[in-house]
């Protein structure tokens, strides 16, 4: 694991645009990299001039479906029994993959688009997805819409807040993923609401 966080801190020394993708997409997959480590530096970089920040949400959002996919075609190509067995080698502890399931049980798609915000359970939706046979392209667009969104967030927090917005955020993360659920819940609320 040393091995893997010195690699980790290499990239960040030198965090462009490819670095984001590769980043994301382990974030998405099943490797501990925390999106709010990636996106919100991403943010402040953009601030700085050294990087445009809506390349850098599209590259987040890029390399989100990426890791996503992963997990999806892990999960049809294995199936549920397998990676319920077998899982924790993989860093899928039970526990979470039936809080991911259920999640994704109620309603596919919503929870697929949701699971974008929820800590731990973004990366662990993709699963279920595969294993019940979602079809890839609604699975691919809605990944890619929660994901742009989230990560319009976390570059957004780097980008206007700066160096102490940057340390209060990454205390917090967790907090954050929770607010921003709730601002989008109580939206779609008020949106639906409206329309009626």
């Amino acid at each position: 694991m040393a091995a893997f966080q010195a690699w980790v801190a290499q990239l960040y020394a030198h965090l462009g645009y490819p670095q984001i993708i590769l980043l994301m997409t382990l974030e998405s997959s099943i490797f501990p990299v925390p999106s709010e480590l990636v996106m919100i530096p991403a943010g402040y970089l953009a601030h700085q001039g050294h990087l445009d920040p809506l390349l850098a949400v599209a590259c987040g959002a890029l390399g989100s479906v990426f890791g996503a996919s992963i997990n999806y075609l892990l999960g049809r190509s294995l199936g549920r029994a397998f990676l319920l067995r077998y899982g924790r080698y993989l860093l899928i502890s039970e526990k979470k993959y039936h809080e991911a399931e259920t999640l994704f049980l109620r309603n596919a798609r919503v929870s697929t688009f949701a699971a974008r915000f929820l800590p731990v359970i973004r990366h662990l939706i993709s699963l279920p997805a595969g294993v019940f046979g979602m079809p890839l392209l609604p699975f691919a667009l809605l990944t890619g819409a929660g994901s742009a969104i989230w990560c319009s967030v976390l570059v957004g927090i780097g980008y206007y807040f700066g160096e102490p917005g940057v340390a209060l955020v990454l205390r917090y993360t967790h907090q954050l993923a929770y607010l921003s659920l709730a601002i989008l819940v109580l939206g779609a609320g008020w949106f639906l609401i409206r329309r009626r």
